[in-house]
């Protein structure tokens, strides 16, 4: 009984310790806003913004659709099998061939406390090195707008 105190005693001592550690932040959904300068623009490309597996699932859908108004009994069970592996592995491919990077930059900007910024984007072609500009957001969301 002593060991099961101690232990959930332990477990909200440490709860405690590390919910003091935890640095704020601007609460969820809340946008930051900070301005600075381009200090060097980098072309790149990015991976396109297609879901990966969508082909899959739809090609397996499908398959399943066509082995399904095939034969009768053991035989359609088999033939429906084999149209969602077949449907899946087909969606799979095309969508493959059909997947084409995107046209990208990777923007550096001093933000105005002096501290480099590093956001990789889409293109756009009205950003220029020397340009004062925001950097909306933060982590994978962030953006840099022209001011």
């Amino acid at each position: 009984m002593w060991q099961k105190i101690v232990s959930y005693l332990s477990a909200f001592a440490l709860a405690v310790v590390l919910s003091a550690c935890a640095a704020p932040g601007p609460p969820p959904g809340d946008m930051q806003i900070r301005s600075g300068v381009i200090e060097q623009i980098t072309t790149v490309q990015l991976a396109s913004n297609h879901h990966a597996g969508v082909g899959a699932v739809v090609g397996g859908l499908a398959g399943l659709g066509i082995g399904s108004l095939i034969g009768a009994g053991t035989g359609r069970d088999v033939a429906m099998v084999l149209g969602t592996v077949g449907g899946a592995l087909a969606g799979n491919e095309i969508q493959k061939q059909h997947d084409q990077p995107v046209p990208g930059q990777q923007i550096i900007v001093r933000a105005s406390n002096g501290v480099l910024v590093s956001i990789t984007q889409p293109l756009n072609p009205n950003l220029f090195r020397g340009q004062r500009v925001y950097i909306e957001g933060n982590g994978e969301g962030a953006r840099v707008v022209s001011r």
